[in-house]
């Protein structure tokens, strides 16, 4: 998985993701269905995200968790740099 972030400073909007899935990864049903996956794991991850434009590229098995594919977002977005800091109590 790649996940490539434009950020946009000073911004209060939510962030923006878009999923690129190729033909490897299965047939049309697969990549509609992983897509609707990820589409759902970065609504979860919304609040943790710094604001901006984000490309998701997958390239991996088609029957992912999505335990799994949260967890590689996560990672993507941790490594990229676009993962706010969560402060605790």
């Amino acid at each position: 998985m790649r996940l490539t972030w434009n950020p946009e400073a000073g911004s209060t909007t939510p962030p923006r993701v878009a999923f690129a899935v190729g033909r490897r990864v299965g047939s049309a049903v697969e990549r509609n269905r992983l897509r609707r996956q990820l589409r759902a794991v970065a609504a979860e991850l919304a609040p943790d995200l710094e604001p901006g434009a984000y490309l998701v590229s997958y390239r991996g098995s088609p029957g992912a968790s999505s335990a799994e594919l949260r967890r590689q977002v996560a990672a993507a977005a941790t490594a990229a740099g676009a993962m706010a800091s969560s402060e605790g109590p």
